[in-house]
């Protein structure tokens, strides 16, 4: 959609004139290399994604796909959800595995107390459960 736009934007401009001096004209030509350039990016990522669906292993550790309940030294409890790099939204809890707080988790299991190295500072939290699936504890 945004594509589609932008190309109406610098055909526009195009029909201006003189393009060397268009500055609405480069700046759209620009825009739409760098679209065309998240656009090959995101195709060729789709080739190597794999649908994994989250598992409960039984052993109650924390894997891939895990919602985890922590509690933080200041006693707030929190609610994350383990997922992939591409994956990833703060604001809704999805955290990568990949991430500080992702990485620490992992393997963990419920009563394991794990340090968090985050830039504001080190925290301490304890896991006080892991689940699978979208059902609510």
């Amino acid at each position: 959609m945004e594509r589609r736009k932008v190309t109406q934007e610098v055909s526009d401009a195009a029909a201006q004139g003189d393009r060397s001096e268009n500055a609405e004209y480069i700046y759209g030509k620009k825009r739409l290399r760098e679209i065309d350039r998240r656009v090959r990016y995101l195709t060729k990522r789709l080739d190597d994604l794999q649908v994994v669906e989250p598992t409960d292993r039984g052993d109650g550790k924390v894997y891939f796909g895990a919602h985890v309940r922590v509690e933080d030294e200041d006693g707030e409890i929190s609610e994350y959800q383990v997922v992939g790099p591409d994956e990833f939204d703060a604001k809704t809890g999805k955290i990568s595995m990949n991430s500080p707080v992702g990485s620490v988790l992992l393997g963990k299991r419920e009563g394991d107390e794990v340090l968090v190295r985050r830039p504001k500072g080190d925290s301490h939290w304890t896991i006080l459960g892991v689940r699978y699936g979208d059902s609510a504890e």
